[in-house]
């Protein structure tokens, strides 16, 4: 029954530290972005930035997970993010400290108030956020509480059996350091958090089953432990996000053969830094956690000042590695931001879908160029090669539609603030206007190929010239799309601009849909080359439609009202 409460106690422990998390990103995340794409300069403040985030967010693998974003998007070069890295390292040992003040005491009664406060917050609906934040705290130091309540009750010191197993493996010297260590990697894969197996190993020193070197032993190998999970979730990602993974296993492991070399003095001089002395019987075990915090500090900020000035040899040791796959860039029909499912919150996850719209924009861009450049391709093999190319992007993107549609779907299932509700119905509904703009794409290469092959005439130059003017009107009107989604700021958005180009595309389809009939019963050219010539047109003012109904999707029309021109 003990075992049970034991194990109910730690799952307690990591809901309440994920709640906790959840919260504060939701209460900060967006400035906390901010935050990292502007404060990463050089290396130092690139630390500072990591450190600051992950002490904020309670999550190394938050920070992680934007960093990689950034450096998707371009935003962050490698060599910054690996130093963010570094110091979401540092900024995760708060979270042990955090236990050792919550283990020190019988937090239960405050723990219980903290629950009903926020309670009140929660269903008030004025401070949800805040009240999700004291409600994981409050859960994560009843667990902590409990867990180590519980393990005093079993009197685990005294069992025989519990005593003779780590008896007969704690004296194997540098072997015993070896084994514990890959125990503590290996459940930190198990259980995926690496808090967790810390409180676990805070309850056993401080209950005195485990000798501080065994459990400092474990605390080194769940420093290895969170990073070969965040590789493994990573294998699916992009090349960079690999990278960053691989320089974050890379940096632990270091860390960990250089501490190996000298296990023994290190644990004695942070020992002796806390005051006590391993060597000795000590009463109050209670002191064991706080080495063992300390312990976890030490090892982090003195990686840390060893290689941060070695950041660029990691970058090309991490590139070398893992090289970027032959013709990598082509895989245009793979996501690349989202495809390794759903990340640690909600919040994030829209982040990363947001990217994601980004790329699925600018495919349909690309997508439109094929068409450009398909009406003026006259050889056979190639048109065949072109078309079947933008056939591909049609395919490409109804994927893409569906999957990001999916995406924000599950992610829509987790607790998420009202604007990000909102925001989800948004993206939703843009990427329907972009999977439209697609099947117009194809259509308009659709008509080339069948006027190219049922056609008797060519079109005129006048023709040509006419659906060169008004192609070119539809890619400003795209390009102006793109810009305006991807930056999203009012230093950048001009709404104006928008709006007056697909004015422009339906005056000027007017215009040439009456030339038309003109051109038509002055036999200029025959009724069939009309009826391809005025789809092709159609089809351009179709997507000059779906560009401004993705704008209108976006909620910057909102956002920035002063900025629009009403029709």
């Amino acid at each position: 029954m003990g075992f049970f409460v034991l194990v109910g106690c730690v799952a307690l422990l990591m809901y309440g530290m994920k709640v906790m998390s959840e919260g504060l990103q939701k209460m900060a995340g967006s400035k906390l972005r901010k935050v990292l794409a502007t404060m990463t300069t050089n290396r130092v403040t690139s630390l500072l930035t990591g450190t600051f985030i992950t002490a904020s967010v309670q999550s190394s693998t938050a920070t992680t997970v934007m960093t990689v974003s950034f450096v998707s998007a371009g935003l962050l070069t490698l060599s910054q993010a690996i130093s963010v890295i570094m110091g979401a390292n540092i900024g995760t040992t708060l979270t042990a400290w955090i236990m050792v003040l919550g283990g020190a005491f019988d937090m239960r009664s405050v723990v219980y108030t903290a629950i009903v406060i926020s309670i009140i917050l929660i269903y008030s609906k004025k401070n949800i956020n805040l009240g999700e934040f004291i409600m994981g705290l409050a859960l994560m130091l009843l667990g902590l509480t409990t867990l180590k309540m519980n393990a005093v009750e079993m009197h685990l010191d005294q069992n025989p059996a519990i005593q003779n197993f780590f008896e007969s493996i704690s004296g194997w010297g540098y072997g015993s350091y070896l084994l514990f260590l890959l125990i503590g990697g290996l459940l930190t894969c198990a259980v995926q958090s690496s808090a967790a197996i810390m409180a676990i190993t805070m309850t056993l020193c401080s209950t005195g089953v485990l000798d501080i070197y065994m459990g400092i032993a474990l605390v080194m190998g769940e420093n290895i432990g969170t990073t070969i999970t965040s590789n493994i979730v990573a294998m699916s990602a992009s090349t960079q996000a690999r990278r960053a993974a691989m320089a974050h296993l890379i940096f632990n492991l270091f860390g960990v053969c250089w501490i190996l070399c000298i296990f023994p003095y290190f644990v004695d001089f942070v020992c002796e830094t806390v005051g006590c002395d391993p060597h000795k019987e000590i009463a109050d075990k209670n002191i064991l956690t706080v080495v063992l915090a300390a312990f976890h500090t030490a090892f982090n900020v003195c990686n840390v000042l060893i290689l941060i000035w070695f950041v660029p040899l990691m970058e090309k040791l991490v590139c070398f590695i893992i090289p970027q796959a032959p013709g990598a860039e082509e895989e245009e029909s793979r996501l690349q931001y989202i495809s390794g499912g759903l990340l640690s919150t909600a919040e994030l996850s829209i982040f990363e879908a947001k990217k994601e719209l980004n790329v699925f924009i600018s495919r349909c861009v690309r997508m439109y160029g094929f068409v450009e450049e398909l009406l003026h391709t006259n050889k056979g093999e190639d048109f065949n090669k072109l078309f079947s190319r933008i056939e591909k992007y049609e395919n490409i993107t109804d994927n893409m539609e569906i999957e990001i549609c999916d995406y924000l779907t599950k992610v829509a299932e987790g607790r998420l603030s009202a604007e990000s509700k909102i925001e989800i119905q948004r993206m939703m509904r843009m990427c329907g206007e972009l999977e439209s703009i697609g099947d117009s794409v194809y259509h308009a290469a659709r008509t080339i190929s069948r006027k190219r092959q049922y056609g008797k005439e060519d079109f005129t130059e006048k023709q040509y010239q006419h659906i060169h003017s008004m192609m070119q009107l539809t890619r400003e009107a795209m390009v102006l799309m793109q810009t305006t989604i991807e930056q999203g700021d009012r230093r950048y958005v001009d709404l104006n601009r928008n709006y007056n180009t697909e004015h422009e595309i339906n005056n000027y389809r007017n215009q040439l849909k009456n030339q038309n009939i003109t051109d038509i019963n002055n036999k200029l050219y025959d009724y069939q080359t009309g009826v391809f010539y005025m789809d092709l047109i159609a089809e351009c003012e179709k997507i000059g439609d779906y560009v401004i109904n993705v704008i209108d999707a976006s909620g910057l029309k909102e956002k920035y009202p002063t900025k629009v021109v009403k029709n």
